[in-house]
Parts: C-alpha cells; sequence; structure tokens
C-alpha cells in the first residue's frame, strides 16, 4: 500500500472490525477517516452486475466532474476489465478479503495518464456480508487535466488479495493479464479415491 489515503483506510476497516471478518456499514464513521474521506466511496453488491455507487468522495466526483452517486461503479471501467473488476469484488464478498489494485486512468484526448490505487474492503450490511463493498482510488500524482477535462475509462493494471496473515506482509502482485488467464482456466477437478478400513 504506497498511497497514505489506502494505509488509513485499511488501517480503520481493521480497527472497526475487531474480531470479525467485516464491519458493519454503520460502524464506519465519516470523521474517523476525513483525510481519506475524499477518494473514498461505498458500491453495492447487486444481482444484475451493475454495483450502484451508494457514497463517493470530493475527489473522485472531480475525475469525472460529475457527482457520481447512484451510477454504475462499473460503467467507470474499460469495457474488456469490466468482468475482471466483477470477479474482485466477488473476490471481495465471498472470501471477505481485501484486494489492492493498480489502475491506470486519463483524461478523454489527453497524453497525460494518472497511476491510482485501488482498495476494496468488505462490510456488513444488517449482518449480511454480500451486500456492500467500501473503498478508495486515489491518485499517485496530480495529472494536469484533473478538475478541467473528465477522465475516461478506468484499466486494471494489477491487483492483491489481502489475507488476513499477508496483512503486514506484501502479498503477491498478479498483472492483469495473468488474472485473465487465471480466469479463463478451467476450474480443478474433484477426485475421490475409495479407501478402507486400516
Amino acid at each position: 500500500m504506497r498511497h497514505p489515503v489506502t494505509r488509513e483506510l485499511y488501517s480503520y476497516w481493521n480497527r472497526s472490525r475487531g474480531a470479525r471478518s467485516a464491519p458493519e456499514r454503520s460502524d464506519i464513521d465519516p470523521a474517523q477517516i476525513r483525510d481519506a474521506l475524499a477518494d473514498a466511496f461505498i458500491i453495492e453488491i447487486d444481482r444484475r452486475g451493475v454495483f450502484p455507487i451508494r457514497l463517493c468522495g470530493a475527489r473522485l466526483n472531480a475525475l469525472w466532474l460529475t457527482d457520481q452517486k447512484g451510477k454504475s461503479f462499473s460503467d467507470l471501467w474499460d469495457e474488456e476489465d469490466r468482468h475482471r473488476l466483477a470477479v474482485l469484488l466477488l473476490t471481495v464478498v465471498d472470501g471477505t478479503s481485501p484486494v489492492l489494485a493498480g489502475v491506470e486512468g486519463a483524461a478523454v484526448g489527453a497524453p497525460e495518464s494518472v497511476e491510482l490505487e485501488l482498495l476494496l474492503l468488505p462490510l456488513r450490511h444488517f449482518g449480511n456480508t454480500h451486500s456492500r463493498v467500501l473503498g478508495s482510488l486515489a491518485p499517485t500524482s496530480q495529472p494536469s487535466w484533473l478538475g478541467l477535462a473528465p477522465a475516461g475509462s478506468l484499466r486494471l493494471r494489477s491487483f492483491r488479495i489481502i489475507r488476513e496473515c499477508e496483512a503486514s506482509d506484501d502479498p503477491p502482485l498478479i498483472r492483469s493479464g495473468d488474472f485473465h488467464r487465471r480466469a479463463a482456466a478451467p476450474p480443478p477437478e474433484f477426485v475421490v479415491y475409495r479407501g478402507g478400513k486400516t
């Protein structure tokens, strides 16, 4: 985790959950993450895979020059990456495992791109673990077009799944091309071996 926003949000989420796999949505106090709030968001996990944005920070709105609340999180991404993003979000809620990703964005027609750090964290919502995801999307530099031109589609460049035992270490980086190949690979077969009593 390179970005201070990412580290702050992850630390707060980790403290808030305590011994649980994920904190409740009602446990999240915006005043406690005020330095990360402008880059933070909460999205809903829905059956259609639209992933509506329920809360969105001011700096994220500035990235597209419009309020993103109520819009589709999927629509912010390049068409080729939308399936990968959906798989990552389901990994977050199914395994209650945080995901850290490297993202690239650029304004339409602008030669200068910007790298962003994406953090996805599971949230419980009225006890349901498959309902909300807390996240942040923070630029690692200040592009000259920010606030002047809307960003185009985001591209997923790499990701890490953060297991509890790896949270203080540096989990292995997986490039998006590797992820695409893994997603296309056939699932492992289940084999049953007959055994006898000894």
